[in-house]
């Protein structure tokens, strides 16, 4: 038998680093396309069913709206049984006014339930995955007895072995396996679940692969995990945000003053003609089609679907939002607790370089600290054999077990190393190198201690390697700030949010890697209390603050944050502390989770900014129509020169419907968010939005005009 220290295989792991410039990864395959044919289908026939008025009174833009079209569609079977007749308007012109305006409200409804339809497609490929499995439950007398799944109540243990689907939510009160999460997560990678730490929870309708588990049950029937993502991704808890809910205000209290202004002018339209002694009264067809015209339609059909739709982008990126609140919260978000280790960092210290002492070659260094580490398995021990290889070109050589005695690292001696050919290598912590120095009768040179404490206090740790009762040198391992993390830091920055990391590291090294990453702050020797005291003083400053954590001592602070990520990986008390869970258990994802958030509210306000400024084409077209043959001054108004008052009033009911259903894209994907400053977003949504949304009626009312004129449809 031989040991080599060949490093072919021993490939540094690269962790997948999302493209910098951009804050918003790719999707996860969760996603479906954006008009699926099942969705377009399911969408459809709900469009219908959310005619009920009372459905429709949640949404009071859009019930004015089928007000209006239901009195127009009564006076049109009115003038229909009078004779064909109408007053101020023929039939054909209030048949389609009536038939355009009934489309309003079924494009909105539409909207809705495209967002809806997405979800409740998602929330049925998990219910496939819910079956009632016989659970092995331990009972009162310690024996083992099977119940089906759906008989079990919190506090029921369980045992399940290879091959097992766990029967509920719990935690881990005995034994290690490996479980098949891919009905949660979508990863087929299977993970760890053991008892007594931060990995002990399990999910209901997940499998256990191997070992035997003994799990404490947490749920009853219907409150579990899988329960809670299937009502969560299918809409039927979602609540409106505040934010949301403030607009609906904003929006209602518009309608209702067009609509007391629509009212008045039907004795104004009397009063006048009496006067001028000529004109045509606006009859009720074209009186409704100017408040419909008016009233923010626009963004009042597509409001709910951009929440709605905000909470299913969460979810392609496999994130669980427990409440539309928490998505909004996070666009909002103005500082951001990042944990140091496998967040900004990829979680194991490497070696990054060979300091010699005493007139050493950096080559004799490289070949001992390799020689030394043959032993040690860890990640550290690991990237000093593949820094030897890299930068030195040491390849493999072939140590016989029966010539060489081997120490393996361990936490007692802390060091590695190898005995042969009477020599004694050794590679650990400083502190027990200078120990086995002085021990075979060496010295510590005097540069050494100034050495060890510089790589210090530069965030890196430095391991001491001997050979007998001779000092070499020293290797810097450091913590390696992942690639792009600076870039993402300061796109952060840009956003207007603070970065905090938080870290068990000494005030020395965490300074260093803080630095190094670009954040604002840091918080170093950190306990669960002080994590919750930092939360408390940055909200009482006002600032909204997110953080990620997994463990049970992560709970307080993931509670008391306005955004808490819960790593899906963690405990039970982690999941249910916090208002997200992260599926995917990558804690990066909180940068994400914050540029989603913002994308929400940055879609919502550029939808609501292009209805209201698309109503001024509205005036332009509409008015002239109404009142021109009272007033002909009012011609020049007419900027668009349409034909006539009835096509005027067509072209504007129409383009006003049309435009709900070409915005269902955007308000689905959401507008495309870039980290800027909030000035430079304010400027850019006035910009494209406002000026387009004030532009883009025009050529299309003008466009309607014509086509209405040339098929002679008015």
């Amino acid at each position: 038998m031989s040991i080599t220290t060949t490093t072919e295989n021993n490939v540094t792991p690269q962790i997948p680093q999302d493209d910098p410039t951009s804050v918003l990864p790719k999707k996860l395959g969760r996603a479906r396309p954006l008009f699926d044919p099942e969705i377009v289908k399911r969408a459809s026939a709900a469009s219908f069913a959310k005619l009920n008025p009372v459905t429709l009174l949640k949404n009071p833009v859009m019930f004015v709206v089928e007000a209006g079209a239901a009195m127009t569609t009564i006076f049109l079977v009115r003038d229909l049984f009078a004779g064909g007749t109408s007053a101020g308007g023929s039939i054909g012109f209030q048949v389609q006014i009536s038939i355009w305006l009934w489309f309003t409200v079924l494009f909105a409804n539409f909207a809705e339930a495209m967002a809806e339809a997405r979800g409740k497609a998602q929330a049925d490929s998990l219910r496939k995955t819910k079956t009632d499995v016989l659970a092995k439950r331990i009972n009162s007398a310690g024996q083992m007895e099977k119940v089906p799944g759906s008989a079990l109540r919190a506090g029921d243990v369980v045992i399940c072995d290879a091959n097992d689907l766990i029967p509920g939510d719990g935690d881990v009160i005995e034994g290690i396996a490996t479980v098949d999460e891919s009905v949660i997560t979508g990863e087929s990678a299977p993970v760890i679940r053991e008892s007594g730490g931060d990995r002990s929870a399990v999910t209901g309708g997940t499998r256990v692969l191997s070992d035997q588990i003994k799990i404490k049950i947490t749920s009853n029937p219907g409150e579990t995990f899988l329960d809670r993502m299937i009502a969560l991704v299918e809409g039927a808890q979602r609540q409106k945000t505040p934010n949301e809910i403030a607009l609906n205000i904003l929006i209602a209290g518009l309608t209702l003053i067009f609509l007391l202004a629509v009212i008045t002018l039907q004795p104004f339209s009397v009063f006048s003609g009496a006067q001028a002694g000529s004109g045509t009264i606006p009859t009720v067809a074209v009186l409704v089609s100017l408040l419909v015209c008016l009233i923010p339609t626009t963004i009042g059909g597509l409001l709910s679907a951009i929440g709605i739709a905000g909470m299913d982008r969460v979810m392609q990126h496999n994130v669980l939002a427990m409440s539309g609140k928490a998505v909004e919260a996070a666009g909002d978000v103005n500082s951001l607790l990042l944990d140091k280790t496998g967040t900004i960092t990829l979680g194991n210290r490497q070696a990054v370089e060979f300091l010699t002492i005493n007139g050493v070659t950096a080559e004799e260094l490289a070949d001992a600290a390799q020689l030394s580490s043959l032993a040690d398995e860890t990640p550290e021990g690991r990237s000093v054999v593949i820094l030897a290889k890299e930068k030195y070109g040491l390849r493999g050589r072939h140590i016989p077990e029966h010539e060489a005695t081997f120490i393996p690292f361990s936490a007692y001696t802390r060091m590695s190393g190898v005995d042969f050919e009477g020599r004694q290598l050794r590679k650990g912590a400083t502190d027990a190198i200078i120990t086995f120095v002085m021990e075979k009768g060496g010295d510590v040179p005097g540069n050494f201690k100034d050495m060890s404490d510089r790589i210090s206090r530069n965030g890196g740790t430095p391991l001491a390697v001997a050979d007998g009762k001779r000092l070499l040198g020293v290797i810097h391992l450091k913590d390696i700030v992942k690639g792009g993390m600076k870039e993402r830091i300061a796109q952060l920055r840009k956003m207007g949010i603070r970065s905090i990391m938080i870290t068990g590291d000494n005030p020395l090294t965490a300074a260093a890697i803080a630095a190094e990453a670009g954040v604002d702050d840091f918080l170093a020797q950190a306990t669960p209390k002080d994590k919750l005291e930092y939360i408390k003083k940055e909200q009482a400053a006002g600032r909204l603050v997110a953080m990620t954590g997994d463990g049970t001592n992560d709970a307080p602070a993931l509670a008391q944050a306005d955004v808490g990520l819960a790593m899906n990986t963690g405990t039970t008390a982690a999941k249910e502390a916090g208002n997200m869970v992260d599926l995917d258990s990558n804690p990066t994802k909180l940068i994400e989770v914050v540029a989603i958030g913002k994308q929400l509210l940055i879609t919502r306000g550029a939808l609501t900014t292009f209805s209201i400024a698309n109503d001024v084409a509205k005036y332009f077209a509409i008015i002239p129509a109404m009142f021109m043959t009272m007033y002909p001054v009012l011609g020049s108004l007419n900027i668009m020169k349409l034909h006539t008052p009835q096509s005027a009033v067509l072209a504007a009911v129409i383009f006003n419907a049309l435009i709900i259903i070409a915005l269902v894209p955007l308000a689905l994907r959401g507008v495309k968010y870039r980290p800027l400053d909030a000035a430079s977003l304010l400027r850019r949504n006035l910009l494209i939005y406002g000026i387009g949304g004030i532009i883009a009626p025009f050529p299309g009312i003008w466009l309607i005009d014509q086509l209405l004129v040339a098929l002679r449809l008015a």
